[in-house]
């Protein structure tokens, strides 16, 4: 029979001491930590200490502004995180089987796609998935594939963008683009624009575009868009899903782009290791389907 080469020191630090750990790391500090963690600082202190202990080095740089991991402890600090990611998954596959996603799937959506395409997911996504709450998170895509390579998500919903490692895609859908027009706009009366007559200069932009897009659509509120061409005039390419909501505003038209309008196609993002492979085999066929009844959606993959 192999012994364990673990100290008693190390397993007698617990799976919570590691989290705590990781909350001081991605928080950058002590008070910001307990807060999050609901503990107090001076209980997280200790706990920290007692990693630091059973580990024999220390983890992080005290006394500055900001808690910084020593250059040893960003290497023990990964190790950590992979630790508490093989926690997560032994805690899903124990769940998974008896019902779908072990009974709550983590979506992430961006702000710029969520409201105008979940609507239409609330009243089927039951019907297929008996049991499971949906769990909503918005944000921009980057850092949503982020959250989920680094297993806060279990799925995430963004435009086209390069794989990491380990994580798998299917695409579903293009999304065109659309003209949104303050009212008074000299071509606000036509039903289709060609960009060519749009004036560049005109353009409303925002900080972060869409991965592959032209620039133009960003991924914030677009009702703020939408009040930023109703106070400044000019022009902004919006998603085709916004389109009822955006028209009901005052002041605002909307027109398609004539000929082949640009837009990004969106895909449904999650972790290959995931043991819900087959369930999210089955919730990108529901949004397909989806998809396929939305007006102005073209089913891509």
């Amino acid at each position: 029979m192999q012994h364990s080469m673990i100290s008693t020191a190390l397993a007698a630090v617990s799976l919570r001491d590691l989290a705590l750990v990781q909350a001081v790391h991605r928080q950058g500090s002590f008070n910001s930590a307990a807060r999050a963690m609901h503990i107090s600082p001076s209980g997280l202190s200790h706990q920290v200490q007692k990693v630091e202990q059973a580990l024999g080095a220390p983890l992080f740089e005290r006394g500055g502004r900001k808690v910084v991991p020593t250059a040893g402890g960003q290497r023990l600090l990964e190790r950590i995180d992979a630790v508490l990611a093989a926690a997560e998954l032994l805690q899903q596959a124990a769940r998974a089987g008896a019902v779908a996603f072990g009974g709550e799937l983590r979506l992430g959506v961006p702000a710029s796609l969520g409201p105008y395409l979940l609507p239409h997911l609330i009243a089927p996504f039951p019907q297929h998935f008996p049991g499971v709450r949906l769990g909503i998170s918005e944000g921009k895509p980057r850092g949503l594939l982020r959250r989920l390579h680094e297993a806060e998500l279990d799925a995430v919903l963004a435009p086209l963008a390069p794989l990491a490692s380990g994580i798998a895609m299917q695409p579903l859908f293009f999304e065109p683009w659309e003209v949104m027009l303050r009212a008074d706009h000299p071509l606000a009366g036509r039903r289709s624009v060609a960009l060519e007559q749009l004036e560049a200069t005109d353009a409303i932009l925002m900080a972060e575009s869409h991965a592959g897009g032209d620039g133009h659509v960003q991924d914030v509120s677009l009702e703020s868009l939408a009040a930023l061409v109703s106070l400044r005039g000019g022009h902004a390419l919006v998603p085709a899903l916004a389109h009822e909501r955006l028209a009901s505003k005052p002041d605002i038209v909307l027109a398609k782009i004539k000929g082949q309008a640009p837009g990004r196609e969106i895909a449904l993002y999650w972790r290959e290791a995931t043991p819900w492979g087959a369930d999210l085999t089955a919730f990108a066929k529901l949004l397909r389907a989806l998809a396929k009844q939305l007006q102005g959606l073209k089913l891509v993959g």
